[in-house]
């Protein structure tokens, strides 16, 4: 298998090598942890890398936790965002590049792929709400959470360790390990601890201009210096690509690399393959008793494909809700690349809004879950159902 670390040298300047993989430019209890080994079991140079991590809790093996490359904070997680205008970000964001958006209250905010790509994790707050907005590139999974535990405000940073080609999270209070994936604590003091995740969707940044022009945008002047807009991950996300520091075995009902939309209700899980969004952009199911919908659209450049984001290939942007609202379970219909639901005939946007007719004003409860790569969801969630076009 090709290691990260040639894919980098293939195609990225040394500068940007080490721009990557380390140089920084700036400085409750868990009762389903497991115990572990003692401590005189751990290497030295883990324990003095962590000194206050407490390794006699944990909930996995400490040997499924492999080094990505980066040490702890070689990707520095940004702790004090700043933010720029819609208008603004149209000078260096494309209305087709991928932005992750999240709306709480009436604070929407988006934020650019290629800012996330160096960082990884933003510790912020909308709406009143501290939140982590997290994107494991090796993944392709961005997800949000909350980041208050049982009255304690946690900051989040990158250990520089995978486990299952995930990225692993710690938060400086307690120095506990977490798995971004799934939210959870690993290791340490929150050891089998959840945390509770946000809504959020990745869309183009036309769409999300258009749908929140009040909506703030997270800036380029973050402190650092970095190449923002290009990939150091290029060709990673190919159908043929195989997972960086994957051990376990790839679930072999579906390509590692294709893109799926999973979706979770309660305890059980579903995916939509990519492959068949293209021919039913569309999609009216019921699933675990709840009736939900899929929406999605070709038109949104992918972050993993070409050494420029702006550069790369067009991928769809999908995204779930319920269909239960104020009349009812709406079916949706696509007319002329528009979306209206056949109870009403009002209008609907990607982000589960109507936006025209009877229903205008409405908004859909969004189905947890989101955009990865097959593998990802399938490694941490084996037990997924594949949904199958009839």
């Amino acid at each position: 298998m090709t290691s990260i670390r040639q894919r980098f040298c293939s195609c990225v300047p040394i500068s940007l090598i080490a721009i990557f993989l380390g140089s920084c430019d700036q400085a409750s209890n868990a009762p389903h942890a497991l115990a572990v080994e003692p401590a005189a079991l751990i290497s030295p140079q883990i324990s003095s890398e962590w000194p206050n991590t407490d390794f006699s809790r944990r909930t996995v093996e400490l040997d499924e936790i492999q080094s990505g490359g980066p040490p702890k904070d070689g990707i520095p997680a940004m702790d004090a965002p700043q933010f720029v205008s819609t208008g603004a970000a149209r000078a260096w964001l494309n209305d087709d590049e991928p932005v992750i958006v999240v709306r709480i209250d009436h604070d929407a905010r988006a934020y650019p792929l290629q800012i996330l790509m160096f960082h990884e994790i933003v510790n912020d707050e909308i709406g009143g709400l501290p939140v982590a907005i997290t994107f494991c590139p090796l993944c392709n999974a961005s997800m949000v959470f909350e980041r208050e535990v049982d009255g304690v405000t946690l900051e989040f940073g990158t250990t520089g360790r995978l486990r299952r080609s995930d990225l692993v999270m710690y938060d400086r209070q307690t120095e506990s390990w977490w798995q971004q994936f799934t939210g959870k604590g690993i290791i340490g003091h929150y050891a089998g601890t959840e945390l509770t995740e946000v809504s959020s969707q990745i869309t183009g940044f036309g769409d999300f201009r258009t749908t929140y022009p009040a909506g703030r945008v997270l800036s380029r002047a973050t402190g650092y210096s970095r190449p923002y807009g290009r990939n150091p991950y290029r060709g990673y996300d190919n159908i043929e690509q195989t997972p960086f520091l994957l051990d376990d075995p790839a679930d072999p009902r579906l390509p590692p690399m294709e893109r799926v939309l999973g979706i979770s209700v309660g305890d059980q899980h579903r995916v939509h393959p990519f492959a068949g969004l293209e021919q039913h952009p569309v999609i009216n199911s019921e699933f675990a008793g709840v009736p939900y919908v899929v929406f999605s659209r070709d038109g949104l450049r992918s972050a993993l494909d070409a050494e420029q984001i702006s550069e790369s290939r067009m991928v769809a942007a999908a995204v779930a809700f319920r269909r239960s609202g104020e009349s009812g379970v709406y079916t949706f219909v696509l007319r002329d690349g528009r979306i209206f639901d056949e109870q009403t005939g009002s209008e609907w946007n990607l982000f589960g809004q109507s936006i025209a007719g009877l229903r205008s004003g409405e908004q859909l409860v969004p189905i947890a879950g989101g955009v990865h790569f097959a593998f990802a969801w399938l490694a941490f969630k084996p037990d997924t159902e594949i949904y199958r076009l009839r």
